[in-house]
């Protein structure tokens, strides 16, 4: 197993998390609140700009650029604001430059006087709108491009906006109803309504949505709450990375990167009801009190002796981080129960370990082949507790567990992992190659420095594979990197990676509230302070990996990639270094070409390919807002995506178990919904086909000399 050397790497961390919430509180009275917000402000421009890899000059554009992006954060669809509001607001269109570097802000405060008197106009209008029947006979269409549109010229095109908006979403479900009555025809359980009692639950259906989501976004864009979403607002023109987290919001992050947090232990889903107990933690405090019961709903909830909040509308993520708290603090709860009476408990929080948020492993048997499969959701490191979970030390053992079962290959699936812990990552690298450089740094002013893997040994040195999609991102994108300019293993997966180059730290603001973890009473600026480069000289910024074998990915069509930011950093490079590469590429080459025409010419892969292309065309085309149109366009989109969904999903599943030592957990696990957990995660993989391509590629490594290659 790896070595901990170089833990003062560990707050050097990568992340892609392109959105935050926005949630604290600041001290009482007026003139404190204003006092606390300039220095905030004042302290994240001064920040930006001394300490940003490539920070952009605060002046008049940048100024141009913020009043632009706030809007589009409080208004994206452009339902709220009216011509006239945002023109009333351009004689401080100039001045935010100057708000950043001390000046008086005014800015924000005005702009949450007009917000706060068209909400509930918004609120009023969807209300009235949905009150009257809508006629899916008239033949017209809706524009869901609203960065194309201009903000309404007056109420009327406002209504108009609206009412083509809402018809769409009661149109869905009025589709969804019609549908559901025919293939139900003949079913004596089954109530067959009129068109017109379905429109008007479809109606209905949508106005309890729209309520749902607008208590959501009244609970979360509060005064202060708005007031962070300004700063973050300006944080993210400088990159989409940088961002700024109040308290609450600071905790959050550092329990998604260590995988373990203080709460109830219960899992949570949000449904019309609210946020609903789906299953308990056996052990952890809810379990133990005996006094919650799985489909309680959670309607409140308050810290100790604080008043409660109401979470009515909330997201599970809005409520979690309510819930959750330092280890031994009081929450309260107030439960709705199944009977319809409520119930207030309090509970003393504890530590809740997240072990599905960890390193796995299964065995899949190809033919006399075995093949080791890892999984890998995160680079995960805990910052607070030496001892906690570290990707790269729970990676190491998956595999000493995979050696066991005498696997003759191992597949390293990165999808979907956002990256994480700089330090893991080169960690990580380590287990599969003896020692030697793996990924380069540069700050805004240095020279690139090189980190390496000092650690002679290997604890996987047999054939090799990793997984790899367009939102494998950040230090996923530096394993891949490495181990592909090492000739170390074959990547497969979509047409590249997320392409994010850049790395953060956390600095904080304020008076420490935590000395050891560093979370303050004015939270944390997540800060873009370098660039990463791999061994070869190239960035990753932008471009991404480009796998060795490409396979149609169902996602590509969508733009949700680094390059699809508008203020996305530059793509470059610096010069390469020396390294030992693990074989010779040619003796790879050979294995990738073949990998790369048996994608091409499978006819599975051809009509995923097909579709995508198909699905690709369609995204920006109008959505016809006639019933027999909008059916027979929903029709084509639905079974194309049904195809596909067919398609990539093995028909004959894959011989596939957990490794031996892993049986108690997957199968006799005290959790029993954990156990649960783990056997449908099992489960699905029998029948990816992406991963079997991935076994496929692996097996053709074995007994190929490049799996002997330095070994």
């Amino acid at each position: 197993m790896k070595s901990r050397k170089g833990l003062g790497l560990i707050a050097v961390i990568l992340f892609t998390s392109l959105f935050v919430a926005y949630r604290t509180s600041f001290a009482n009275g007026d003139e404190k609140i204003v006092e606390q917000r300039q220095k905030l402000l004042t302290l994240v421009g001064t920040i930006l700009s001394s300490q940003h890899f490539s920070p952009k000059k605060i002046d008049d554009q940048f100024s141009k650029a913020i009043f632009k992006k706030y809007f589009e954060q409080l208004d994206g669809d452009k339902s709220i604001f009216l011509q006239s509001d945002i023109q009333s607001l351009k004689k401080f269109e100039l001045l935010l430059d100057d708000e950043l570097k001390g000046a008086p802000i005014q800015f924000e405060p005005a702009v949450s006087i007009i917000y706060d008197k068209r909400f509930p106009e918004a609120q009023a209008l969807y209300r009235e709108i949905l009150s009257k029947p809508f006629n899916f006979t008239v033949v017209e269409t809706y524009h869901s491009e609203t960065e194309k549109l201009q903000y309404p010229k007056n109420a009327e095109e406002r209504r108009e906006r609206w009412r083509k908006r809402l018809k769409l979403s009661v149109l869905e479900r009025y589709a969804d109803l019609l549908e559901t009555r025919e293939k139900n025809k003949g079913n004596k359980d089954f109530e067959i309504k009129s068109d017109a009692a379905l429109e008007a639950e479809a109606r209905d259906r949508v106005l309890k949505t729209m309520d749902r989501m607008y208590d959501r976004i009244k609970n979360s864009r509060k005064e202060d709450q708005r007031f962070h979403l300004y700063i973050n607002t300006i944080t993210e023109l400088m990159d989409p990375h940088t961002n700024y987290f109040p308290p609450v919001e600071k905790r959050y992050f550092d329990e998604q990167m260590s995988g373990r947090f203080f709460g109830i232990g219960a899992q949570l889903r949000e449904e019309d009801a609210g946020i609903k107990i789906v299953s308990l933690v056996t052990g952890g405090p809810a379990w133990k009190s005996n006094q919650f019961v799985v489909g309680d709903i959670i309607v409140k909830v308050g810290q100790g002796d604080e008043e409660m909040t109401d979470i009515t509308g909330y997201s599970v993520d809005e409520a979690v981080k309510l819930i959750r708290g330092a280890k031994g603090t009081t929450v309260k709860l107030t439960l709705k129960k199944q009977d319809g009476t409520f119930k207030t408990v309090s509970l003393v929080r504890d530590e809740i370990v997240q072990d599905e948020a960890f390193a796995r492993s299964a065995v899949i048997q190809k033919g006399n082949e075995k093949v080791g499969y890892i999984y890998l959701p995160d680079f995960y490191a805990d910052f607070e507790d030496p001892k906690g979970h570290r990707c790269s030390e729970d990676v190491a053992r998956e595999l000493e567990k995979l050696k066991e079962e005498k696997v003759d290959a191992v597949v390293v699936d990165l999808r979907n992992n956002g990256g994480g812990s700089l330090y893991e990552v080169i960690q990580m690298v380590g287990l599969f190659i003896p020692h030697g450089p793996v990924v380069q740094v540069k700050d805004k002013d240095g020279r690139p420095t090189v980190l390496n893997d000092k650690d002679v040994s290997t604890v996987w040195d047999g054939p090799l594979v990793v997984m790899i999609n367009e939102l494998s991102a950040s230090a996923s994108e530096i394993f891949a990197g490495a181990i592909q300019d090492y000739n170390r293993g074959i990547i497969i997966g979509s047409s590249s990676t997320f392409g994010k180059g850049t790395v953060q730290r956390n600095i904080p603001i304020g008076k420490p509230l935590d000395l050891f973890s560093g979370r303050t009473d004015m939270g944390a600026l997540k800060l873009t302070f370098q660039k990463f480069y791999r061994i070869s000289g190239a960035s990753n910024q932008l471009k991404g990996v480009v796998p060795d074998i490409i396979v149609p990915d169902t996602y590509e069509y969508l733009k949700i990639r680094e390059k699809d930011y508008p203020e996305c950093l530059a793509w470059d490079e610096v010069t390469p270094v020396k390294y030992q590469e693990w074989g010779e590429r040619a003796a790879l080459n050979e294995l990738i070409e073949r990998g790369n025409k048996a994608i091409a010419t499978d006819p599975v892969f051809s009509v995923v390919s097909s579709n995508i292309k198909w699905l690709a065309d369609n995204l920006e085309k109008p959505i016809e807002l006639n019933l027999v149109k909008y059916q027979e366009q929903q029709k084509s989109i639905r079974s194309t995506i049904t195809q596909n969904n067919g398609l990539l999903k093995l028909k004959d599943e894959m011989r596939a178990d957990c490794t031996e030592s892993d049986k108690e957990k997957f199968y006799n696990n005290p959790d029993k919904a954990k156990g649960e957990r783990y056997q449908a995660w099992l489960q699905a993989l029998k029948t990816d086909i992406y991963v079997y391509q991935s076994c496929l590629v692996a097996k053709s490594m074995i007994g190929s000399k490049v799996s002997t290659a330095n070994r």
